[in-house]
C-alpha cells in the first residue's frame, strides 16, 4: 500500500488510540484471519528477528509497523513459545526511540550470553536529506522482557558498502562470537561481511574479512544472511535480491536461497566446497528466513509469508504478513530438508481417510502419497464450480506444479500464479497444511517446500480429489 512518507514516518506518540481502535476494528472484519500462524495485531508484519533460545524458552520477534499495511517507522513486536507452535505475544517491544535507530528497529538476531538476551540489530538512521546511516547496534533484554539499548554503534557503515547494509547475524562457533551482515558494494553488487566479538565481548566487534562463500555477485543486495550449523555442516540462508536467472531458476520478485558446505575457516573468512545455490522455498511467499542452532544443537528456521514491495488482499483491511511454521532442518544425502516441529502434531483433533468433501474450516492437514507412475490432482480450497488451489503431483514425469489462478483474490499475478519443482518418480509423500488464507506444502518430509498466500472466497471450503491414485489422511487442526 503506499501511503505518504510523512504518515509512513510519524512517531508513534503522535498516532491516537482512537487510531489503533480504528486499525483493530478493520482487522476483525477481514475474513482470511489465521488460526494457528503468527499475524500482525495491526499493520505490517514483515522480517523474523532475534529468534532465539532464552530463560527456557524460545523467542522470536518479528518486524512490525503498526499502523498499516506498508513499510514505515519500524518497531520488533516479541513473542514466546514453549513448543515452536503455540507463541504468546508480549507486552515487550523493541521501539525505534533512540538517535541509532531513530527511522525504524531494522532486521537483526539475538543470543544468550550469561543471564540476559543480547539483541544485535540494524538502526536505520537518516538525515534531513532522507540520506540513509546504517547502524548495527544492540541492546540487552531481561528475563522480565526489559529492553536496555547500547548507548555506541558496534558496527559503522564500512566504506566500501552503499547506505544497504543491514540484518547481523550472531552465532557461536567452536566457542568465539561471530556475526555476519548483509551488503552491496559501491558498484552495486551484494556480499556479505563477517565479524567477530573482541574477547567474545558482544559490546565490541572488528572486521574479519568479506565472507567468501562462493557467490557471484550477480544479485545487487543480500539481504538476511544467516549461517547455522546442521550436524556440524555450514548451511547458508540467505536472500539475494537481483540475483541472475540464469544463476538460479525463481519465479518470485525476490527468491530465498541457501547453499550448504563442508566447512568454515574463520581465519580466511571462507566457507568451503559449497553446494551450487538452491531455492530454500518453492512457493509463492517465503522470504527473510532466520534460522538459529538451539542449545541442543537443532537448527530451526522461521519465514516471513510475504515479500518486498507486493500488495496483498488483506491491505483493505490494514494489516498485512505472516509467519510460516517453524521448521527443523536436517542434511540427508546432501539435501538439506525442512520440517514443522514435531509439536505440530499435537494440533491434530480428528483424523478421517483422505475424501472429497463440499465443507472443512480451511484449518487442517493432508498427510497423502502418491505413487510412483501416476499422475495425482488434488483441489484444495474448492467450489461447486470447480476453482481453487490445484496441486498436480506427478510421479510419471517427476513434478509438482501448484496452481492458485482460481483460488479466491488474485494478487502479484505479474510473477506468475503457479510455481513447480522436480520431484524423484519415486513413492511420494505431501503434507499440506492450510490455515484459512495459507497454505505450506512438504514433500517427502521435508525435501522440497511450497509456502503461499490465498485468499479464498466464503465458499472455497472444499476438497476435490479430481484424479489418480492419491491416499491418505484428513487431520482437522485446532490451536
Amino acid at each position: 500500500m503506499n501511503l505518504p512518507t510523512e504518515v509512513r514516518y510519524r512517531r508513534y506518540e503522535d498516532w491516537t488510540e482512537a487510531d489503533v481502535q480504528r486499525l483493530i476494528d478493520n482487522k476483525a472484519k477481514s475474513p482470511w484471519l489465521t488460526t494457528f500462524h503468527i499475524e500482525p495485531q495491526t499493520g505490517l508484519l514483515n522480517d523474523p528477528n532475534g529468534f532465539s533460545y532464552f530463560n527456557g524458552q524460545f523467542h522470536l520477534f518479528y518486524q512490525n509497523w503498526p499502523y498499516g499495511p506498508a513499510h514505515g517507522l519500524k518497531q520488533w513486536v516479541h513473542t514466546v513459545s514453549d513448543d515452536l507452535v503455540h507463541f504468546k505475544e508480549t507486552d515487550t517491544r523493541l521501539l525505534p526511540d533512540q538517535k541509532h535507530d531513530s527511522h525504524g528497529a531494522y532486521s537483526g538476531s539475538a543470543y544468550t550470553v550469561d543471564d540476559k538476551l543480547f539483541i544485535f540489530y540494524t538502526g536505520n538512521v537518516r538525515d534531513e536529506n532522507w540520506v540513509r546511516d546504517p547502524l548495527q547496534v544492540g541492546a540487552w533484554m531481561d528475563k522480565e522482557g526489559h529492553i536496555e539499548k547500547f548507548d555506541k554503534v558496534l558496527i559503522q557503515q564500512p566504506d566500501d558498502v552503499t547506505e544497504h547494509f543491514r540484518d547481523p547475524q550472531i552465532f557461536d562457533y567452536q566457542g568465539q562470537f561471530y556475526a555476519i551482515v548483509g551488503a552491496q558494494s559501491l558498484d552495486k553488487k551484494g556480499f556479505i561481511k563477517l565479524y567477530k566479538a573482541v574477547n567474545n565481548q558482544v559490546s565490541n566487534w572488528e572486521f574479519v574479512g568479506d565472507l567468501d562463500f562462493g557467490g557471484t555477485g550477480s544479485e545487487y543486495m543480500i539481504e538476511c544472511p544467516n549461517l547455522v550449523f546442521v550436524d556440524d555442516q555450514p548451511v547458508l540462508l540467505y536472500s539475494p535480491q537481483g540475483l541472475d536467472k540464469s544463476e538460479l531458476d525463481y519465479d518470485n520478485i525476490y527468491p530465498n536461497t541457501y547453499k550448504i558446505y563442508q566447512s568454515f575457516d574463520t581465519n580466511k573468512a571462507k566457507l568451503l566446497d559449497g553446494t551450487p545455490i538452491q531455492n530454500l522455498d518453492y512457493g509463492f511467499e517465503a522470504y527473510a528466513t532466520q534460522g538459529f542452532n538451539a542449545p541442543d544443537g537443532k537448527v530451526y528456521t522461521v519465514s516471513w509469508i510475504g515479500l518486498p514491495d507486493v500488495d496483498y488482499p488483506t491491505d483493505q483491511y490494514d494489516y498485512q504478513g505472516a509467519m510460516s511454521l517453524v521448521k527443523e532442518l536436517h542434511i540427508k544425502n546432501g539435501k538439506l530438508y525442512q520440517y514443522p516441529v514435531e509439536a505440530i502434531q499435537n494440533l491434530r483433533t480428528s483424523q478421517e481417510p483422505l475424501a472429497s468433501k463440499t465443507s472443512t474450516q480451511n484449518t487442517y492437514e493432508l498427510e497423502i502419497t502418491v505413487p510412483a507412475g501416476d499422475k495425482s490432482e488434488l483441489l484444495l480450497l474448492s467450489d461447486a464450480e470447480g476453482n481453487g488451489l490445484n496441486i498436480t503431483i506427478d510421479t510419471q514425469d517427476g513434478q509438482i506444479i501448484v496452481d492458485r489462478s482460481t483460488v479466491g483474490e488474485q494478487y502479484a499475478i505479474d510473477f506468475g500464479r503457479t510455481r513447480n519443482c522436480s520431484i524423484d518418480k519415486t513413492d511420494t509423500t505431501l503434507n499440506i497444511f492450510i490455515d484459512k488464507s495459507i497454505f505450506e506444502i512438504f514433500v517427502n518430509k521435508g525435501e522440497k517446500v511450497f509456502t503461499g498466500r490465498v485468499f479464498p472466497n466464503e465458499n472455497q471450503t472444499g476438497i476435490t480429489v479430481k484424479k489418480g491414485q492419491i491416499s491418505g489422511s484428513y487431520f482437522e487442526l485446532t490451536y
